[in-house]
């Protein structure tokens, strides 16, 4: 599958509290627990040019679906005070969203 659809974006990521590289295995270890639906990630990448926003590249599209699927993703970590919910969307809608919509979301 295209990497596009591997790919889901994450917002809700909590800024500034870890170095990057942290947060960033943070999501990586999420995103591949089977309790959260998970499976292999093949790519993160944050941070990004939107506060507080990863994208997650899966090396499986079905991980993708059962990522969307599951009702509640919480980031927990010994590292973070607290938990942190988590918003997952499709990669492809997203940047459609933006496209399509540039007045209504200001970036």
């Amino acid at each position: 599958a295209a990497k596009s659809a591997r790919t889901v974006v994450i917002s809700g990521v909590p800024d500034g509290l870890l170095h990057h590289e942290v947060m960033a295995d943070i999501l990586v270890i999420h995103f591949q627990m089977s309790k959260n639906n998970g499976g292999d990630v093949e790519e993160v990448r944050y941070p990004t040019a939107e506060k507080g926003v990863a994208f997650i590249t899966f090396e499986d599209q079905e991980v993708v679906e059962n990522v969307l699927k599951k009702d509640e993703h919480r980031l927990e970590d010994k590292r973070l005070s607290r938990s942190y919910p988590l918003i997952v969307t499709r990669y492809c809608e997203h940047v459609s969203a933006f496209i399509i919509y540039p007045v209504v979301f200001p970036l």
